[in-house]
């Protein structure tokens, strides 16, 4: 009598590289399994780390009837005994349990490349995730979170979030959300504008991501237009500091895998990957002249410089500077 009215795709394909799509049909494969039972439980796990032995345990069926969702990480690095494996459970999924196989679309064998072509010949429920590259892309991209959250908007509003905010989904998807709340639904160009005056993080941030990767010009042009819309220096020296850390942190692990170093870093995979890209050019020496540039500008900015602005600028070249120290 309480069973629900539709019971979750038990073999779900996630297809592309855009990881907040990625995590959104995880997301809802998950809450689709507790529709079904509340106590459904989820696990991750990478492919490349996963043996046959391992798959079958995760995905036959429980003593206790308890309902799972598994999900299959970075599935295009499968061997073809896994691949195997896969689609031959496919064919029969347990009852009680949605397996979920991340796929990037590509991948470097024929194995790999075949996997998604034969999930689907299997059956599998497929959500396309692909990265949204053209500005077009994003806009669409804006306007149907805004039309999601419940709101309304135009082009020049979308225009000047994407200027604002830039190409991050998850931090578009958030601002189109939170603007939504703030304007009562109604999004304009000047919600956009008002709203991002107040959310001076958000261009701290977009300051830090160009000095770390040694763009002093970009860099530059970001503080500038910040302190013309009166962000506070301290917030763009503590987003300086920040990126400069977790650059620090991140260098010297090399390549890591984001969803496993998540928990002992303390950061989401999102920020690891980021900061993968971000290490690129830095030297030991020059990561540790940046750490006392952050340090002693966090000291200008609250009153030992006598001009705040100047500080900060000073800092950015001096961060480009040791970006190309060897």
């Amino acid at each position: 009598m309480n069973a629900p009215a539709v019971t979750p795709e038990p073999l779900q394909l996630v297809v592309g590289e855009e990881e907040l799509l990625v995590d959104r049909a995880v997301r809802a494969a998950l809450e689709a399994a507790r529709l079904a039972d509340p106590t459904a439980d989820l696990t991750r796990v990478r492919v490349a780390d996963l043996t046959t032995p391992q798959l079958t345990e995760l995905v036959s069926p429980s003593l206790f009837a308890e309902a799972r969702v598994v999900v299959l990480e970075a599935a295009h690095e499968a061997t073809q005994e896994i691949s195997d494996a896969i689609v031959a459970y496919g064919k029969n999924p347990a009852d009680g349990v949605v397996l979920v196989v991340l796929h990037s679309g590509g991948g470097r064998s024929k194995v790999a490349k075949a996997l998604p072509a034969a999930l689907k010949k299997a059956g599998a429920k497929v959500v396309e995730c692909p990265k949204l590259t053209k500005p077009a892309e994003r806009e669409e991209f804006v306007r149907h979170e805004i039309r999601v959250a419940g709101g309304r908007t135009d082009a020049a509003a979308v225009s000047a979030l994407i200027e604002t905010v830039g190409s991050d989904l998850r931090e578009l998807a958030s601002a189109a959300a939170q603007l939504v709340a703030d304007a009562d639904g109604k999004v304009d160009e000047n919600a956009v504008r008002r709203y991002h005056n107040g959310r001076a993080e958000v261009n701290g941030f977009a300051v830090a991501e160009k000095a770390v990767v040694g763009d002093l010009p970009g860099a530059l042009e970001a503080l500038r237009w910040a302190m013309q819309l009166g962000v506070p220096h301290v917030l763009v020296a503590d987003a300086l500091a920040d990126a400069v850390r977790t650059v620090a942190r991140i260098a010297p692990l090399g390549r890591v895998d984001p969803f496993k170093s998540a928990g002992e870093l303390g950061m989401p995979p999102w920020k690891i990957r980021k900061a993968m890209g971000q290490t690129r050019g830095w030297h030991p020496a020059g990561l540790a002249d940046a750490m006392q540039i952050v340090a002693e500008l966090n000291a200008d900015v609250k009153g030992v410089a006598a001009d705040a602005s100047y500080a900060l600028e000073r800092a950015i070249i001096r961060i480009a500077r040791a970006h190309r120290r060897a």
